[in-house]
Order: structure tokens, then sequence, then C-alpha cells
């Protein structure tokens, strides 16, 4: 059967009953699969972004079961702190600024505003930020609609949005673990009306905590849907469950190395050419797993950081930068070619 998911993958008429089949297979046709789909599609450039993340609290009132940064240092950055930490960024090139954060009562619609006109006025560079689920609750503080609340961010400075959020697309799985979250429903109401405004996303999907194969195969066929339809995610980013210091960290240890593998390369098969990039999450499974990925369907190695507070928290044990000449060597090492690319995916 796998010898006829290549061509089935490129026509983009892979099922969900492929995809629990080749859950089911000899894991290395799996790969090589994976990895020829990878080379068809993107060829042997495996990109990268100079960016610079920003956590900017770690109070937050969503209380998920897999988060071990909530309070973990308690603070709220201001907005001229944020802005500092965003000219230390440009000082080394940065080109993407991403900001994270918990979510608070206090952070309206204007709140935003605020923060992103500021960045703005100041800068020359690329927002990536807001999740679903802080878009929901701003709207919500606010007492205007998503739609509403989505414009003004974009008016604002809101270049792309993040795909967080998402963990994994399944209401019987998110009331385990993070059940204060946005719902399936309204985690696709709100990413679908963010491209329909000219708003790109990313896509994820956080793993390893309780959910089965089944989910994760349901999960990729929800986002390989809303590209089908929307054509607005820029990338797929599978993000491995980290225990440390967290509630589902005492009973689940995690994806397994070869879960990872499989995760990855499922993903290029079922996206075929409807999203062709792929990312593997260095900070979350290191530079060498990180390569390991980048030969079973993954192109792209994500971003330079500069810092990343969540991990760390949740036990990330792999830094939390590299510089693009670090990241070229990673990419040089595996026989690939490095190229540095924006936010939306232009070769820089």
């Amino acid at each position: 059967m796998i010898s006829d998911i290549y061509e089935r993958s490129l026509d983009g008429k892979i099922s969900r009953e492929d995809a629990l089949s080749l859950v089911k297979s000899n894991p290395f046709e799996l790969f090589d699969t994976a990895n020829q789909l990878r080379q068809e599609i993107v060829g042997d450039t495996v990109t990268f972004v100079v960016n610079r993340n920003i956590d900017i609290t770690d109070h937050c009132i969503i209380e998920c079961g897999f988060c071990s940064f909530r309070d973990h240092i308690g603070y709220e950055m201001t907005i001229e702190e944020i802005l500092g930490s965003i000219q230390e960024a440009k000082e080394v090139g940065v080109t993407e600024v991403c900001i994270f954060g918990g979510v608070l009562p206090h952070m309206t619609v204007d709140y935003y505003l605020d923060l992103l006109t500021s960045i703005k006025s100041n800068y020359d560079i690329k927002i990536h930020g807001l999740s679903p689920v802080e878009v929901y609750h701003a709207a919500k503080s606010s007492e205007i609609s998503i739609k509403e609340a989505l414009s003004a961010f974009k008016n604002a400075g809101l270049d792309t949005m993040t795909g967080a959020a998402a963990e994994v697309l399944v209401d019987s799985v998110r009331e385990q673990i993070c059940p204060n979250k946005v719902s399936t429903d309204q985690w696709v109401d709100i990413i679908t009306q963010a491209h329909q405004l000219g708003i790109p996303t990313t896509s994820t999907i956080m793993y390893g905590t309780v959910e089965t194969w089944e989910d994760r195969i349901d999960h990729l066929f929800i986002l390989r849907d809303i590209q089908r339809q929307t054509g607005g995610f820029t990338e797929f980013v599978p993000l491995t469950f980290l225990n440390e210091n967290n509630i589902l960290g005492n009973s689940s240890k995690g994806a397994s190395g070869m879960d990872d593998l499989k995760l990855h390369a499922l993903a290029r098969i079922v996206f075929g050419k409807d999203l062709p990039n792929i990312q593997a999450s260095w900070i979350k499974m290191g530079t060498k797993m990180a390569q390991i990925v980048l030969c079973c369907g993954a192109n792209d190695l994500g971003g330079t950081m500069m810092e990343d507070k969540i991990s760390v928290a949740a036990g990330a044990s792999h830094g939390e930068y590299l510089s693009r000449e670090e990241m070229a060597l990673i990419i040089k090492d595996i026989g690939r070619v490095p190229a540095e690319r924006d936010t939306l995916y232009n070769l820089i």
C-alpha cells in the first residue's frame, strides 16, 4: 500500500484510513516516502527565520494542564520593556518578533492595539503574535466581534497570527488538557476569519499528552480542510509535549522519539502540496533530533528565537538561541542547503 502513497499524496487524495495505515506501516518506508515527497515539493533547501521570541507575561487565567509557564517566575512586561527587547533583537538583524504570553482580564483589544502600534511606530519589523484564545478573550472583554478585533489588530500592524492554542483539535482531548480554552469549532472559526481578512497564520499541534493517533490524524485533516478553503497557513509546526513542572507530566511522559518522527512524516504525506512548509522545532527536540526530522519530511528549522521561557519552564534543555551561522551549519551537516527566509517564506 505504501508504494501508492507517494502519488496519492501529490494528488491530494490521502484519506484518514490511509493515514491510520501509515502509522502501523514500516516506519522506515514511511520516513523514506515523506522525505521523497519533501524533495519533490520543496527541494533540498532548508529555511529558517532570524527572529526573537518575547514572552510578555507568565500570568494567565486559562490554567491548562500541560502548562509549566503559568506563574513560573511571576512577571508582566511593560510596553517599554518589550520595546527594549525588540531593540536588542534589531541589533542582531532580527526580521520577526514573536509575541507570546498568558491571557489576563486587562488584555483587551485596546491593550493589544497599544502594543502593536508602539512596536510599529518604533521599528520596521514583522509582528507575529496573538493566538485564537487571546483574540477570543480580547474581543469578549471589549464586547466586540471576533472580526472587528482581528480587523483592528491587522490595521494596527499585526502581520501574521500564531496557530497556537490548537493543542489537539478534538474536544474530548481538550476537555482533559485545556478545558478553559476555546473549543475546536471556535479555534477553526477564528483562524478562518483571520485568513479571510488577509492575516496569514501558522498551524500547530501539541502532541504527546492523552491523545491517540486517531486524534492526531483528525487534527491534521482539520488543518488540511482549512488550508484547502483559505490557503492561509504559512507552515505546520508540530510541538512535542514537554512534561516537567506541569500537571499532565504526572501521567504522561510525552511522545517517543519514534512518534516525533512519524508525526512529521505523516504531516508531509497528509498535507502534500496543500501545506508545503513543515517545521522541525529544534528548541523542543534538540538540534540532533531536528536534523533527523529534516530527513523525514520537514523542510524548515524555525527561528533563531533568542529566548523561549515557555519551553525552558517545561524542561527544554537545548538552549534558547542559535545564530545564523549555527542554523546554517546544522543544515549543511545533513547535506541540505540553508536559506534565510522571512515570516511568509520569502527568501532573504
